[in-house]
């Protein structure tokens, strides 16, 4: 099946779907209208990079937290990494910050300006086909053809395309480039990911309110939720591992044993408690970072892209601390400043948990 032949690929979807976006269209902290002036590139980088593999609603907070902390690509190049990986925690896929600043830093090195083609985007570290193609065209109004998890939706259902996912991609990337048009490729690419967040979802897709809904041969099969077809996934391996609570008492102050952990790998350059070296490749060891007494408080489950893991957590029950390295004592009642990641967080919940019970 060839894109360019099929006779309903045609410039009135654009237009359909851009009246509707006119209309319709999310109200957004990094988006712009036609009233409005142009996009700052800092902030459309800034949000593509954010929803990544996340939501919106869980991207919106975080993105005005950083432009607050950090309003210019030239602020967040200055940033300390362990302030960006703090203020990431909790948004997953944490190499994408070490990504982001490293960005931020190349970006200022040649004067603060991001390049303003796809092809001068993709050179800049973190940018993969997909945000270099958003940038383009929502910040600069290149012509860029922006497909995302929402438009292989839309374009899926629109044209029926039944064959199963990753291998449909080719496909549905070309009927996606036959109907992104010349003007206004930046809004067109926003009001396609809208209809596929807010009308054409997963399930119960709101047929009767979509504006491409005359012309979708997806509706007319019966089954537009049927489409994309995905192949079947693959069962997620578990691991197991152990993560390890080291409290102390210091003039007063209660603190907690923290480590920073390797810049690359799982939640590279983040801080969390010591843990026993698990992987997405094998178990963790049970080793301790020092000789116990050690006690259980327990067990946090956490799924990560290609396994679960369950982490138990061992609080460390000696009078004294001694032999600890490479890591630092936090002020608990300071814990949530640490920006541990969300496995961490979880597990010092239950620590805290267990000393509540305890006393």
């Amino acid at each position: 099946m060839d894109a360019s032949s099929d006779t309903t690929a045609t410039p009135r979807i654009a237009q359909d779907l851009l009246d509707w976006y006119d209309a319709h269209g999310r109200t957004l902290p990094w988006r712009v209208r036609l009233d409005e002036p142009a996009p700052d590139p800092y902030r459309v980088w800034l949000s593509e990079v954010m929803l990544q593999q996340t939501t919106v609603a869980a991207v919106k907070a975080y993105f005005t937290a950083f432009t607050t902390r950090w309003p210019t690509v030239e602020a967040l190049a200055a940033a300390p990494e362990g302030d960006v990986m703090a203020a990431w925690a909790g948004l997953g896929y944490y190499a994408r910050a070490r990504n982001l600043l490293a960005c931020a830093r190349e970006v200022a090195a040649n004067g603060g300006a991001f390049p303003d083609t796809e092809e001068g985007l993709r050179a800049l570290p973190g940018l993969g086909a997909y945000t270099a193609a958003a940038v383009a065209a929502i910040a600069f109004g290149r012509r860029a053809v922006v497909v995302d998890a929402n438009v292989e939706r839309v374009v899926a259902r629109l044209f029926a395309i039944d064959t199963p996912l990753p291998a449909a991609r080719p496909l549905i990337r070309e009927y996606a480039e036959v109907i992104t048009p010349d003007a206004r490729a930046g809004d067109f690419a926003q009001a396609m990911m809208d209809l596929g967040a807010t009308v054409c979802t997963s399930r119960a897709p709101r047929c009767l309110l979509c504006p491409l809904s005359a012309g979708c041969a997806g509706r007319a099969s019966g089954e537009p939720e049927r489409l994309p077809v995905k192949a079947a996934k693959k069962a997620r391996a578990t691991r197991k591992g152990r993560a390890f609570w080291i409290e102390r008492e210091r003039g007063g102050q209660a603190e907690v044993w923290l480590v920073r952990r390797a810049g690359k790998g799982m939640l590279g350059g983040m801080r969390a408690l010591p843990d026993d070296g698990w992987a997405a490749r094998a178990d963790g060891s049970g080793e301790g970072p020092i000789a116990g007494p050690w006690e259980s408080a327990g067990a946090v489950g956490h799924v990560f892209t290609h396994f679960a893991l369950e982490l138990e957590l061992a609080v460390y029950l000696g009078e004294r601390v001694e032999g600890l390295e490479d890591g630092e004592w936090w002020p608990l009642d300071r814990l949530d400043e640490a920006g541990l990641p969300t496995l961490f967080a979880k597990a010092a919940r239950l620590a805290l948990a267990a000393e509540r019970e305890d006393a």
